[in-house]
């Protein structure tokens, strides 16, 4: 993900200024967008913002079955031109169709299956457009609205932490546009239902844009119209697509590409389109491509868009997951690890975003503390436990520890930030770090299979079985317990329930060391511990949150020396009093 939450922003500065890295370690996608002229404008209408707020009854009536998008880009007036032709089955009797969009776009003309409405058929007081159908739909009939629509959508102030369109310049001065919307929605560009579960099962993409410049997108490509004007439009088409994952990019790009071979004895394509001028950089970039595909294989499963693309397109923002299109504006940088973490997260939500996608947004971590963890695991495949656990280390100065990481309800993106009543970068940090505390507390074996479970809703995925699902962080907790043979409601409860982190008191007398864990709520809490006895390594069961260890006198004593239990250590703060 591209973001941690509305307003996370204020953790940097611009993009000229650069990025604290080790802050920015495992943030999704978090962008600095180029300068615009109007940054925030035209501001957003009403609902717009809402994405995953509940959806009206019409829309729960109804599937989301494909949509064909067409898109003209002007860089020069900043504003667009658009079809969308949208196919919607009733699962109920419905009336009217309902539909996101931002007003920002108004639409000018609807036809419903091949028949043009008038102008009074259609409204859009606030960000939501409703059309009244000809006729009502019955169960099992499908509709086909086309819509016309067009104008200035609203420009990003810092994507992607704030959604929106980026205008942005190359260093030549030719034109560098992208999109970026994970957190206000599809609505923001396209008309859609901005809720996670309404993903088409299929999104054709056809992007026009001026001489000179490419529009890679989405999915595989079926070709590009070179029209006589010395425009071109690039066809794209992608299967069962996050609806923000859809993306505009945009920009006189240069294309690497080759075949990797998978390790399940499938063939991936990789493409990179980057700017010109940054060839050399971008082939040593592109050397990373192939490993990193292999070790998310070998690690998790089979990569699940083998049959579209690996896809990474440089753009004038930090990143995002975009599906199959990754947006990668990381400058090339390599850190101390010795990989661009900025690919590798990205490159992660294919697997925790993309094919395995969370019901609603208050399950959020399961998208993003995947996301981050996964680059100190592949930081230990290089270089072993030192590396991991420095790069582990590196982002406990990132707890908020302000809210439950799951609230238990409904709730829509733009509420997981920390100044609303949401966990913020909780999702990412301490949702890694309690993945962390899970694979030691389970044994990496049956770690790695919760995990597959969750991603593709079956131990032994392999290409062409399985297919993107949505989860939750019910199901992810029967799977953990199914897997491991045990009850696990106290880790989750105690990791996901609560703000605060688990405490552990420690009390030496004679040669007896007492431990004993306080959680919120006071809940039992039998996370077993290690503890090291002058370099001895001894193991506490902490059965009903207690335990004790007889020691010498004189002997050094270190609990939990390897750092394999998430809990407030000494110094750190509390979580705030609410």
């Amino acid at each position: 993900m591209a973001r941690d939450g509305q307003r996370l922003c204020s953790l940097y500065g611009g993009r000229a200024q650069g990025i604290n890295r080790l802050l920015a370690a495992g943030l999704a996608a978090f962008a600095l967008a180029a300068a615009a002229p109007d940054p925030g404008k035209p501001p957003l209408t009403g609902r717009t913002p809402l994405t995953g707020a509940a959806v009206a009854p019409e829309q729960a009536a109804v599937t989301f079955e494909t949509a064909d998008l067409a898109f003209e880009l002007f860089p020069d007036r900043e504003q667009i031109e658009a079809q969308a032709t949208l196919v919607f089955a009733a699962k109920a009797p419905v009336a009217r169709l309902v539909l996101d969009l931002d007003r920002n776009l108004p639409v000018r003309a609807v036809t419903i299956d091949g028949t043009a409405l008038s102008a009074g058929s259609w409204r859009n007081p606030d960000g939501r457009l409703v059309i009244d159908l000809p006729r009502p739909l019955r169960a099992g009939e499908q509709v086909t609205a086309r819509l016309a629509y067009g104008g200035t959508p609203h420009v990003a102030v810092r994507a992607p932490w704030d959604g929106g369109f980026v205008w942005a310049k190359t260093d030549s001065g030719k034109p560098w546009i992208a999109t970026a919307v994970q957190g206000e929605g599809c609505d923001l560009f396209w008309p859609c239902v901005d809720y996670p579960t309404y993903e088409p099962k299929r999104v054709d993409l056809h992007i026009t844009v001026p001489a000179g410049l490419s529009a890679p997108s989405n999915g595989k490509l079926l070709g590009v119209d070179r029209l006589p004007d010395g425009r071109s439009r690039w066809n794209w088409s992608i299967a069962n697509p996050n609806t923000y994952a859809i993306a505009l990019t945009v920009g006189p790009y240069r294309e690497l590409k080759a075949v990797h071979r998978s390790r399940f004895g499938n063939d991936i394509p990789m493409h990179f389109w980057y700017l010109e001028g940054n060839d050399a950089k971008a082939r040593r970039l592109f050397t990373e491509f192939a490993p990193i595909v292999d070790w998310f294989e070998r690690t998790i499963g089979p990569y699940p868009f083998a049959n579209e693309k690996m896809g990474v397109v440089e753009t004038p923002h930090l990143g995002m997951e975009h599906q199959t299109i990754n947006a990668y504006g990381n400058e090339y940088k390599q850190g101390p690890e010795g990989f661009d973490w900025l690919l590798h997260h990205e490159f992660a939500h294919e697997w925790f975003g993309n094919q395995m996608s969370v019901f609603n947004w208050d399950d959020f971590w399961l998208h993003e503390g995947y996301g981050q963890y996964m680059q100190p695991l592949y930081g230990r495949s290089r270089e072993g436990d030192g590396r991991y656990l420095a790069m582990m280390f590196a982002e406990r100065s990132r707890f908020a520890n302000n809210h439950p990481i799951v609230s238990g309800r409904a709730r829509a993106a733009n509420l997981v930030s920390d100044d609303a009543t949401g966990p913020g970068g909780d999702i990412y940090f301490k949702a890694g770090w309690m993945l962390h505390t899970l694979r030691g507390l389970v044994g990496d074996d049956a770690f790695a299979e919760i995990t597959r479970r969750a991603v593709y809703g079956r131990p032994d995925p392999k290409p062409g079985n399985f297919a993107p699902r949505f989860t939750s962080t019910a199901e992810y907790r029967q799977i953990a317990d199914q897997v491991s043979g045990r009850e696990l409601g106290w880790f989750f409860d105690a990791y996901l329930g609560n703000a605060a982190l688990p405490e552990l008191i420690e009390r030496r007398r004679g040669d007896t060391l007492s431990l004993e864990w306080r959680v919120g709520g006071g809940a039992a809490f039998p996370m077993p511990l290690e503890v090291s006895v002058d370099g001895r390594i001894e193991r506490v069961a902490m059965t009903g949150g207690r335990g004790s260890l007889r020691v010498p006198a004189g002997a050094e004593v270190v609990v939990d020396p390897m750092a394999r239990v998430l809990r407030r250590l000494p110094g750190e703060r509390p979580a705030r009093a609410r």
